[in-house]
């Protein structure tokens, strides 16, 4: 339903904001939606899972600050240059270039049914929204029932109504780590589903189960400090009893919205033990080898398609510049003569009738009526000539003065051949790179647009800290706000958090000087009392190369 709201907004724009948080980080999302969300209708907002990071010190703080302004502007652009390769690779299908961009890339079924299974469960992901069941946090795939509360949701006996084997306390995913240990239990899982799906609903101990703050897909995340906070899985995204979090299962990639929207922490590529500074390095040198791979693979693919089009202009330009060899047949040429040559000319069509009249006496030693027309386009004729070898120059000389135009060109069987064969080479090894290349563009805009999403994260929960202070208490949130409606919003989000920077209190023309504070964002552009940064996934439309 929510899902539904914010496609009718038609915007491309996000943003991505933090507030500090209240007694619960889930009090500051709940007052803050509601006077954009339900009261004002101004926005569409979701929570932005952001999970324990490693904080640092200080200065390290206020210099990754800056450094991560840099590296979201640098991993942007490849993103965009990604996207934009793609559109010129897909040429006659480039109306087809935004299906192709998608994100959160996950390893493919084992087969076409586990696909089909799970593709199937993707697209009725919005659907599960209109029940009044919850994300098991034991097994990510199964519901809880009645457990928007978080007193229920630790409760000893909770219904579980999942295909996993929770009556043992086994789930399936429990102690699994990785991404790829989770994909084998949806595999196995599937492949059991008739077996399963007979067994009758048993009870978990939720305070047992899956340690979701250690897996990659959790959304679970304590930077607020508190398990019912700004991270809990079974919250409401917009107030109006529907679930916010959607199953945990290894999706197909999605579209850029469904990505953002339901953001997940990459553990794996990305882990949260490693430092602040590590994490940005690793993403720097991630993003730093698409592009150099890009660089690599678009100039072989443009130098082989440039040599295609080269030839093709050749086969269907005009009589000056077109190669002539499908044209021209043997029988137009004397061959292996020892004082004998022909040439073949180009002739203007208003001339025709002055060269049938008069080529031969452009010069002597030209063989009387050799001359014939071979082929004519609407400004040019094709005619060939007969003459001895020894006055060749001289003929080319005098042709020019009367604006007739001898094409170089030797007829040579074998030669012709080559060349018929390197146009189709040339095709047949475009058919081969165009499928290999395609893939890598979608699976790296893919992994550079996740990039991207995660130096957002990092930036929000550094500027956080380094403006709401310690311990770590804030909430993330990004916000699809209405065309229409943005002005309005600003005013409803200063009227929250004005409070929190005294500079806020005046318009943005107001006179309060602008102080560049190195890693507190004040010499941006936009400055706000909460933390603030935008988020457009139009990868195309905007995108310089």
């Amino acid at each position: 339903m929510f899902l539904h709201k914010a496609e009718n907004t038609n915007m491309s724009e996000y943003w991505l904001i933090s507030a500090p948080g209240d007694k619960t980080c889930q009090q500051t999302y709940e007052t803050m939606n509601n006077l954009t969300h339900k009261q004002n209708n101004l926005c569409v907002n979701f929570k932005f899972h952001i999970p324990d990071l490693k904080v640092g010190t200080l200065d390290q703080l206020v210099g990754l600050s800056d450094d991560l302004g840099k590296l979201d502007v640098y991993v942007e652009q490849i993103t965009r240059k990604v996207a934009t390769y793609l559109g010129e690779v897909l040429e006659d299908q480039r109306d087809k270039l935004h299906e192709n961009l998608l994100a959160n890339n996950s390893p493919g079924p084992p087969d076409e049914n586990t696909h089909s299974d799970l593709t199937g469960k993707s697209s009725n992901l919005s659907n599960s929204r209109d029940t009044t069941t919850t994300t098991c946090s034991a097994c990510h795939g199964g519901s809880l029932n009645n457990s928007s509360e978080s007193s229920e949701r630790e409760s000893d006996t909770t219904s579980c109504n999942c295909d996993c084997d929770c009556s043992t306390n086994n789930c399936a995913l429990k102690n699994n780590t990785s991404f790829s240990d989770t994909f084998d239990w949806w595999f196995h899982r599937h492949r059991g589903s008739n077996k399963s799906r007979s067994r009758s609903s048993s009870q978990l101990n939720i305070t047992n189960g899956f340690n979701s703050s250690t897996h990659r897909s959790s959304p679970v995340s304590s930077c607020c400090g508190s398990s019912q906070g700004r991270s809990s899985p079974d919250t409401d995204i917009n107030g109006d009893g529907l679930g916010a979090e959607p199953p945990a299962m290894p999706l197909s990639p999605a579209d850029l919205p469904s990505y953002i929207t339901r953001f997940q922490w990459d553990m794996a590529k990305y882990p949260i033990k490693q430092s602040l500074r590590n994490i940005a390095d690793i993403i720097s040198k991630q993003v730093g080898q698409i592009d150099a791979d890009l660089k690599t693979k678009s100039t072989a693919y443009n130098n082989l398609k440039g040599s295609l089009q080269n030839l093709e202009k050749k086969q269907t330009g005009s009589l000056l510049t077109r190669n002539l060899a499908d044209l021209v047949k043997k029988e137009h040429f004397i061959l292996d003569s020892e004082y004998l040559t022909t040439l073949l000319v180009i002739v203007p069509k208003p001339l025709a009738n002055d060269w049938v009249v008069g080529y031969e006496k452009i010069t002597d030693m030209i063989v009387p009526r050799s001359s014939q027309l071979i082929t004519q386009d609407q400004d040019y004729a094709l005619y060939n000539v007969t003459l001895f070898k020894k006055v060749v120059e001289e003929f080319k000389l005098h042709a020019r003065e009367k604006k007739f135009v001898v094409r170089d060109f030797v007829y040579n069987e074998e030669e012709l051949a080559a060349g018929k064969n390197e146009i189709t080479k040339l095709v047949t090894d475009k058919k081969k790179q165009f499928g290999p290349l395609v893939r890598w563009l979608k699976v790296n805009f893919s992994e550079s647009f996740c990039a991207l999403v995660h130096v957002k994260a990092l930036r929000v929960f550094v500027e956080s800290v380094l403006r709401y202070g310690l311990p770590v208490n804030f909430q993330a949130i990004l916000i699809q706000p209405n065309k229409k409606s943005i002005k309005r919003l600003r005013d409803c989000l200063n009227q929250l958090y004005g409070h929190l920077d005294g500079s806020a209190a005046n318009p943005a023309g107001g006179s309060v000087d602008n102080v560049d504070i190195p890693g507190l964002g004040f010499g941006q552009a936009e400055y706000y009392p909460y933390v603030f940064y935008k988020l457009n996934i139009d990868m195309v439309e905007t995108a310089k190369i």
